[in-house]
Order: C-alpha cells, then structure tokens, then sequence
C-alpha cells in the first residue's frame, strides 16, 4: 500500500495496478490540479527516509529572441488580411 500526503493534511490510499508489462499508480484530479501536473509531464522518483518521494521536472523554458524570429522575414513583407465572406453579424 502506497500513501499519498497531500498539504492540506489529508491522506488518500492509491493502489499500484498492472498496464502491460508495467505498474502505475493514478492520482485524483484534485492532486494533479494542486501541483500543477498535466498527462505527459515527467516526475523525478527517489527515495528519501524509506519514502518514495515524486517530483515534478518542469522543463525550462527556452529564452526567444525576437531580433532572431524576424531576421529571415523578408523586407518588402507586408502582412494583411483579406475578409472574403461574413460569418455572423459583423458590419463591413
């Protein structure tokens, strides 16, 4: 049996299951939404004190830079929108 210890003092029993070849655990919503965790996120495992702690890995963010976006935009590029047809009440 696993425990989950969530800040706010409550404790939630999970259960290890099978998925192919593999194990998981699932987590309630509720934990996802409090640490920020989405489907496809990574976690760091480890064990600390004879317990297994999960982490989460936020990846860093690559700096952009903006001079770099725009160097390979030709110079007589001129952006514009052309309104074919009317999809709801707009006034023309």
């Amino acid at each position: 049996m696993l425990w989950i210890y969530i800040n706010k003092g409550a404790i939630i029993t999970a259960t290890i299951s099978t998925w192919g070849n593999s194990q998981g655990l699932r987590f309630p919503k509720d934990i996802m939404n409090q640490f920020s965790l989405s489907i496809g996120d990574k976690v760091r495992i480890f064990v600390e004190n004879h317990k297994i702690v999960l982490e989460a890995v936020k990846p860093k963010r690559k700096k952009i830079d903006i001079k770099n976006l725009v160097k390979d935009i030709p110079l007589e590029y001129n952006a514009s929108e052309v309104f074919n047809y009317k999809i709801g009440k707009e006034e023309w």
